[in-house]
């Protein structure tokens, strides 16, 4: 009876590197994890648990160099998710047979609305090609793909659309560095219907697309929804560090969750923590994205603010009187970055995108000012508190390095979004210009043409 003995759950703060990383499909029967050597000697696992194809919940497991029997890993499982996976398994879906989760993805699914999965890349082509793999696998009926090549330094983004094939996905070129610039040129590509986004490092579930129609399903009045994001490998210390800092979900879990301006008294606008969603999985309806003048372009990747443009659509949209549903069942794998340099510089921009982004609202919203000054006292507890979401429950042995360059980044946010927001202003208006002179030479040309008739008949 010792191999009945239940898995050990681990703390994330426990985590080792290398650390599996496995999907289980409890409806399908659980499998164990083989002895050493396993790859790299691997000494955990991380879980990400479903039922019937919907995700329920992840943990860890600490894996003893002998392995895991299936009904040891089955054992840890419903020690840490019993109750969900017990209330899930015994659902079914009325007079079908099918399970109610299924049943009820076959009627979302029967009245899909179209939408438009965008991936915004620059210079990373084979992250591109396994990102839209991933979406050209979508069980979905009615979509397509736009990729928007965002001030590219060579064609590779370009060769690997090529090398798909495939109608579905649409190539576009927007020469202005920066991830707000190339999400707003999606927005001229797609002028209406459902928008949703998706990053180069990412791969997207399957259901993905299906799972971000249920949020708009199940809540009509949804403007947005967005999805969890998981991490696709652990396999170096850097992506385990990232992981223990919270990943991209910072600890928002696995319940669905519903914001509007009837619950600021629950979650602040101003205040995403644990956030509200990220920006490499969520989807907009396009009337609402341009309701609210799309994305800040002084904010976000490849601007000195190295963030923030998704938070803060996020936040003008609430602020607007729009809905927000958090659907955790639509799931993309992220591929973090594996070296601790890499990590360091994410760090570091995390910290600077987040006062970015509260000094793009201090500028452009001043009335919020008040509400910020009274949500301090929780941002000083989330930064530096034992409590805190974003550290609370990292080990001691924790690179202090890591923290630093966050709290360094923090201390730089405000004058890099100040630099940045003056120097969109002025590529806007060479853009202009030269899109005026473009307008004026084509006009030119038109003229010469309609002239050229009569020019030859005088002679």
């Amino acid at each position: 009876m010792e191999s009945l003995t239940e898995a050990r759950v681990m703390p994330v703060g426990e985590m080792t590197a290398p650390c599996l990383r496995v999907d289980i499909e409890v409806s399908a029967g659980v499998p164990g994890i083989p002895p050493q050597p396993r790859p790299a000697g691997a000494r955990c696992a991380w879980l990400l648990v479903r039922v019937h194809t919907e995700a329920v919940g992840s943990l860890i497991l600490e894996v003893p160099p002998e392995g895991l029997t299936g009904e040891q890993v089955t054992a840890g499982i419903m020690g840490e998710l019993g109750p969900e996976i017990t209330r899930r398994s015994e659902m079914q879906g009325g007079e079908s047979s099918l399970p109610a989760f299924l049943a009820s993805r076959a009627e979302i699914l029967g009245r899909a609305p179209k939408m438009t999965a965008v991936v915004c890349t620059r210079e990373r082509p084979q992250g591109l090609e396994a990102c839209l793999r991933s979406l050209l696998a979508q069980r979905y009926p009615s979509f397509s793909v736009l990729v928007v090549d965002n001030a590219p330094m060579t064609d590779r983004s370009k060769s690997v659309v090529s090398s798909l094939t495939s109608s579905a996905v649409e190539y576009v070129v927007e020469p202005r560095r920066g991830l707000s610039w190339a999400r707003n040129r999606a927005l001229e590509m797609v002028d209406e219907g459902i928008v949703a986004w998706i990053d180069d490092d990412e791969t997207a579930d399957v259901h993905w697309l299906a799972e971000l129609a249920r949020g708009f399903h199940d809540h009509p009045e949804a403007d947005a929804v967005s999805g969890v994001m998981v991490p696709g490998e652990l396999e170096t210390w850097a992506q385990v560090w990232f992981e223990q800092y919270g990943g991209h979900n910072k600890h928002r879990g696995f319940t669905s969750a519903v914001f509007s301006p009837a619950t600021a008294h629950v979650q602040s606008p101003f205040y995403p923590l644990p956030p509200f969603g990220t920006g490499g999985n969520m989807a907009f309806r396009v009337d609402a994205l341009t309701r609210i003048g799309g994305f800040d372009v002084s904010l976000g990747a490849g601007s000195r603010c190295r963030g923030g443009e998704d938070t803060r659509a996020f936040t003008d949209l609430l602020c607007s009187g729009g809905t927000l549903v958090y659907q955790p069942t639509a799931v993309t794998c992220h591929f973090h970055r594996r070296s601790f340099e890499e990590l360091q510089q994410q760090m570091r921009g995390n910290g600077v995108g987040l006062t970015a982004f509260y000094t793009s609202l201090v500028l452009t919203r001043p009335r919020c000012v008040p509400e910020l000054i009274r949500l301090l006292p929780m941002v000083y507890r989330d930064l530096f508190g034992s409590e805190s979401l974003r550290s609370g429950a990292l080990p001691s042995t924790y690179p202090v390095e890591l923290r630093r360059a966050n709290r360094r980044g923090l201390l730089i946010g405000p004058v890099a979004y100040l630099r940045a927001r003056s120097e969109a202003a002025q590529l806007d208006q060479m853009t202009a210009r030269r899109d005026l002179v473009r307008r004026r030479r084509r006009r030119l040309g038109a003229g010469l043409l309609d002239r050229r008739p009569e020019a030859a008949g005088s002679e």
